[in-house]
């Protein structure tokens, strides 16, 4: 059960075999990027985080872009322990793999998404990590080795690939633990996944991860190289990757006043690598300024 004012939320992101699709994929539980969900909170109503659910969809190609996120109130959901619907979409869990079904509307273009998306995980993990020092938010890779097979009507998209899937929970309001983080991820030559979690890293009470999730369920610690500063995004954010060697910006996915995603090549381990980075500034997310501009891209049913 997730308390009021907190939040749970799983994440996927996949590549397909040939480089030319990708997508992230984030089922939210009291959704940290809501502005409803804040102002809920600031007013002094019920702040029950099964009222501001949402299907964050998010796909990556030369010739079809979109994104979802349409947030919807407790009228609207369900959710039990292999099953999560978020108004026409759910995720299902169904013993072997997680299967989501797909049927939202894209902003600020009211494009259709639709389709199903599995996710066959190579090795299911149970490990959990706290974030921060009272241990109020935690986080854990449930899947970080897995298959992904994606059959969309719209767009019309069919590709197989790998995939990436963790959780995030927390029992307090984001804001009251971070100001910043600066994530990443990278699938290794030996199939394992490594791992870069570094939570308030200009602070002096930074706290960093750095994890590798082998094919045979063991999670072993490893030595994080030098911190490397990347170009500032578009909209001025700063963000930070942990590398051996040089950083290059492959693609950049996702680019907010608050929240950046890219696909980065650099040196990891011995390896040159790809990996999925974020970085998310959370004084930013939680200003008047742009908590006023949200509902433009995350329109709200109840």
């Amino acid at each position: 059960m997730v308390p009021p004012g907190g939040y749970l939320w799983w994440y996927l992101d996949a590549l397909s075999d040939d480089g030319q699709y990708g997508l992230t994929i984030i089922a939210f539980v009291g959704s940290v990027f809501s502005p409803y969900y804040a102002w809920a909170r600031r007013g002094g109503a019920t702040t029950n985080p099964d009222n501001f659910c949402a299907l964050n969809v998010a796909l990556y190609s030369r010739h079809a872009r979109r994104w979802t996120m349409t947030e919807r109130g407790a009228a609207h959901n369900h959710r039990d322990r292999t099953e999560f619907r978020i108004g026409p979409s759910q995720l299902r869990w169904n013993g072997d793999s997680l299967v989501i079904d797909i049927d939202e509307v894209g902003v600020p273009l009211p494009r259709r998404v639709r389709g199903r998306i599995q996710v066959h995980p190579m090795q299911l993990f149970s490990f959990s990590t706290p974030l921060d020092a009272s241990g109020r938010h935690r986080w854990g890779p449930l899947a970080p080795q897995a298959r992904v097979e994606v059959d969309l009507s719209l767009p019309e998209q069919r590709w197989r690939g790998q995939a990436y899937l963790d959780s995030n929970e927390g029992d307090e309001p984001i804001e009251r633990a971070f100001t910043e983080w600066d994530w990443s991820r990278s699938l290794m030559a030996d199939g394992s996944t490594a791992v870069l979690y570094d939570l308030e890293p200009t602070r002096p009470d930074a706290r960093l991860l750095a994890l590798r999730f082998g094919t045979d369920g063991e999670v072993t610690p490893f030595e994080a190289p030098p911190q490397k500063t990347l170009p500032r995004t578009a909209w001025r954010l700063a963000r930070r990757l942990r590398s051996d060697g040089p950083v290059t910006v492959h693609e950049q996915l996702e680019d907010t006043p608050f929240y950046q995603r890219a696909a980065l090549r650099h040196s990891l381990l011995g390896e040159t690598v790809t990996c999925f980075h974020e970085t998310l500034h959370v004084p930013r997310l939680v200003s008047p300024i742009v908590q006023a501009m949200l509902p433009w891209r995350m329109p709200r049913r109840t």
